[in-house]
């Protein structure tokens, strides 16, 4: 361990002082390493079996980090929305300590969407990581629009993340009110017939409904609501303008 390391080059060059001061430098980092090796292990594309809170927590600030500069401007709309929900989710000081590691580890490494994204679709569940793209998509939304560059880079976060084309290209709908949204939040054609209609959104309520993240944070029940509520309204349009 470094801090047994570190303790006896501070006796040999300054005796007693020099080891405790070895023991108590090399005690924080050892620490430290604990705390963030899995993250460095992501980023540089070892592998671990699973995924700690805090290796996750690292894991999402750098794909946020991947969407805030995708349009080639660091928006501070952008940047608050995803302190606000950190801090929402793990409270401040973890908060602060989890910004604070993520600057101290990744000032001087490039971060890689590939890797990080595939580290956590081999150690999450599918609900958890579609609740990644919703999240993505909210931080890019928070100046008020998704520009392309955006859009792409969460569409190859979803890839990496193994996300189905049909599943991004719905949640991307509940972000972009184009033409026939509705039947792309339920995954569906326009053409499709009023049965196939109520199947959808059964399937899409179920899929989408809040109980599938109650083994999460608060935020992200929030956010598997805020899509929850979007296929509702997806629903209700079509119901009207069919008639049904």
């Amino acid at each position: 361990m470094i801090k047994w390391l570190l303790t006896f080059l501070g006796y040999m060059y300054f005796r007693f002082p020099g080891a405790i001061l070895g023991f108590i430098v090399g005690t924080l980092v050892d620490n430290y390493i604990r705390s963030s090796g899995g993250f460095l292990n992501s980023i540089g594309g070892q592998q671990k079996s699973s995924v700690s809170p805090g290796d996750f927590e690292l894991n999402l600030l750098s794909l946020c980090s991947l969407v805030i500069k995708a349009d080639g401007q660091v928006s501070q709309t952008e940047l608050d929305y995803v302190r606000a929900y950190f801090v929402q989710s793990y409270g401040k000081e973890r908060a602060n300590a989890t910004f604070r590691t993520f600057n101290e580890v990744v000032k001087n490494r490039q971060v890689s969407a590939s890797r990080i994204g595939r580290y956590l679709a081999a150690r999450t569940k599918y609900p958890t990581r579609l609740q990644i793209v919703h999240f993505l998509f909210g931080i890019a939304k928070a100046d008020g629009r998704v520009s392309e560059a955006e859009a792409r880079a969460i569409q190859e976060i979803s890839g990496y993340l193994q996300i189905t084309g049909r599943d991004f290209e719905s949640i991307k709908a509940m972000f972009f009110k184009k033409a026939d949204y509705s039947y792309t939040i339920l995954e569906i054609e326009k053409t499709a017939s009023n049965e196939d209609v109520k199947k959808a959104y059964r399937k899409m309520a179920k899929k989408y409904h809040p109980d599938k993240l109650g083994h999460m944070d608060e935020a992200y029940r929030k956010g598997a609501q805020e899509k929850f509520t979007k296929v509702q309204e997806a629903y209700e349009n079509i119901q009207k303008e069919r008639g049904m």
